[in-house]
């Protein structure tokens, strides 16, 4: 359902307002690119930065230019577990094909609390939900005992994007939950590795610039093509790690200016990327071939 590379894709800015020529052009460059879907409204789309309003706009505008040809998989999830269910709600009317639904974030529940939240969403939508676990972020992992039970419990809870930058738990996870449970790369970075002990794609970042490589490095690796795949992988490394160098989406969004897909904005608290990081990005970028 929701295997092979996802686009966490950014959300577009100008003058403080979305820019939805500039998410149209990039939309079309991810299906060009041959990505499975994309993943708007997430923490790459700063979602803590839009308001209710334009996070539903953005879900809609994105299954509008999506047009059927790749998947829709929308960024709802909330630290207010009713918020979270409102938002999926809207994205399942929109027409999303499922909902990313991360842990919720400060509060810190308990297993148990994380557990009633994701069982409150499920039940209240229709939609496939892809659980998202990224500590370093929220300040809490969904534990795999948490997952196994939701898994068992909800049926519409079909996957999970792990971020905890772990083959062990990735490997445990599988162990646990099956060949049917869907685990995706929450770090372009740690894809192969987690492939390698069963995930089944990423939800990725650096596919905002360059869906069509790590597209094929994912299908690589799917159909066992393990050396092409690790020669993408080692050629893109050094882009992986360098659009982190400062808060994601900062540099990635830095990047889609240098290539002119968009103007470089962004909302308070987040500012543009240090002088000596935009340069080290530049020189990277340039390296891989990517820029001139």
């Amino acid at each position: 359902m929701f295997t092979g590379t996802y686009t966490a894709i950014v959300t577009p800015f100008r003058n403080g307002q979305l820019d939805e020529t500039a998410l149209a052009r990039l939309i079309k460059l991810q299906i060009k690119g041959g990505v499975d879907g994309i993943v708007p409204v997430g923490t790459t789309g700063e979602s803590p930065t839009v308001d209710y309003a334009e996070h539903i706009k953005l879900i809609e505008l994105s299954v509008k230019l999506a047009a059927g040809k790749i998947k829709v998989l929308a960024g709802t999830g909330a630290n207010s577990t009713s918020e979270a269910i409102c938002l999926t709600q809207a994205a399942e009317k929109a027409g999303a094909d499922g909902s990313l639904q991360v842990a919720p974030y400060y509060n810190k529940p308990s297993q148990e609390g994380l557990y009633q939240h994701f069982k409150a969403i499920a039940k209240n939508t229709q939609l496939p939900l892809v659980l998202y676990s990224i500590p370093g972020r929220c300040g809490i992992e969904i534990a795999i005992e948490t997952v196994k039970r939701l898994a068992a419990d909800c049926k519409n809870i079909v996957g999970i994007k792990e971020a905890g930058g772990s083959c062990d738990r990735v490997s445990q996870l599988r162990a646990v939950l099956g060949p049917k449970f869907e685990i995706l790369s929450g770090d372009d970075s740690l894809t192969l590795p987690f492939m390698s002990v069963g995930a089944q794609g990423v939800i990725s970042v650096a596919s905002n610039i360059i869906p069509k490589e790590v597209a094929q490095m994912v299908k690589a690796f799917a159909r066992g093509d393990a050396k092409k795949a690790a020669q993408l992988h080692v050629k893109y490394y050094p882009v992986f790690k360098d659009l982190f160098v400062e808060t994601n989406p900062v540099p990635v969004k830095a990047a889609l200016a240098m290539f002119g897909v968009m103007t470089e904005e962004y909302r308070l608290p987040l500012v543009p990327l240090a002088a000596a990081n935009r340069a080290k990005l530049q020189a990277t970028l340039k390296a891989c071939g990517l820029l001139k």
